[in-house]
């Protein structure tokens, strides 16, 4: 009976062991997942998310972690190995959520709405990158967010396994290569707002030569911001279509570089 509750004991023991190494990775990414790990939902409430995913994903991770630990790897050296990992995937999410924040700081700066409703988030930020944000995340959680999620979580140990230290050089390379697709991205899905500003700027241009004596600017600035929330309207639906598309693609590959 006592051999039987001492080899009990440490099955239990190495199961918390790897349960923990993988809530290192889980609740690492938890600090910048999108929704998940927002500013605005309480530490409780992201600890125990990362403690759920970490459960989900134990099951699948627990012979990468085994055979890390068999190999002599110390466990400290593994612990800070899945914190890092986690990071690395919940900034490859988070920068997405970045897409988001400058294009719709291109797009109220184009049309003049930059002040309007201003500041309502954690960050500060204009009216129209907090709506597409905020849009963006709900449209994400509704597709199945935390099924893509507890998938990414899997497949990751195969892109970053248990013990791996992550190329230096790779992991820069991933970086810029992330943050000059975030800005081409961001103005991609700004451009309609841009396109309306410079032909609202050339007609404005054009009516101040023909009538000097028209205050141009007076008359144009209701209709610059009616005509971008009318816009917002029309092109919130593609735009955040084509951001979803490119979440998908990143939670299916977190590592890849952007084409």
């Amino acid at each position: 009976m006592i051999a039987a509750l001492s080899e009990l004991t440490d099955i239990g023991a190495d199961f918390l062991l790897i349960f923990g190494l993988v809530f290192l990775r889980t609740g690492g990414a938890m600090a910048l997942l999108p929704a998940f790990g927002e500013m605005m939902v309480p530490a409780r409430v992201r600890l125990a998310l990362g403690l759920a995913f970490a459960a989900v994903v134990t099951p699948a991770a627990s012979s990468g972690l085994e055979a890390a630990l068999a190999a002599g790897n110390p466990i400290l050296e593994v612990a800070l190995l899945e914190m890092l990992a986690g990071l690395v995937l919940g900034f490859a999410l988070r920068i997405l959520i970045f897409v988001l924040q400058v294009a719709g700081t291109m797009a109220a700066q184009a049309t003049s709405l930059s002040q309007l409703l201003g500041g309502q988030g954690v960050d500060p930020q204009p009216a129209l990158g907090a709506i597409l944000v905020l849009a963006g995340l709900a449209l994400a959680t509704m597709a199945g967010l935390h099924v893509r999620l507890a998938e990414m979580f899997i497949i990751s140990y195969a892109a970053l396994p248990p013990g791996a230290v992550i190329d230096p050089a790779f992991l820069a390379e991933w970086g810029f290569a992330l943050a000059d697709d975030m800005f081409r991205s961001a103005f991609a899905l700004a451009m309609p707002f841009v396109l309306a500003s410079m032909l609202y700027n050339l007609a404005l241009g054009v009516i101040n030569r023909a009538m000097p004596q028209l205050m141009v600017a007076f008359v144009g600035a209701p209709a610059i911001t009616w005509g971008a929330l009318l816009l917002l309207a029309l092109a919130a639906p593609a735009i955040l279509s084509v951001w979803i598309a490119l979440l998908g693609g990143r939670l299916a590959d977190p590592l890849g570089l952007p084409r």
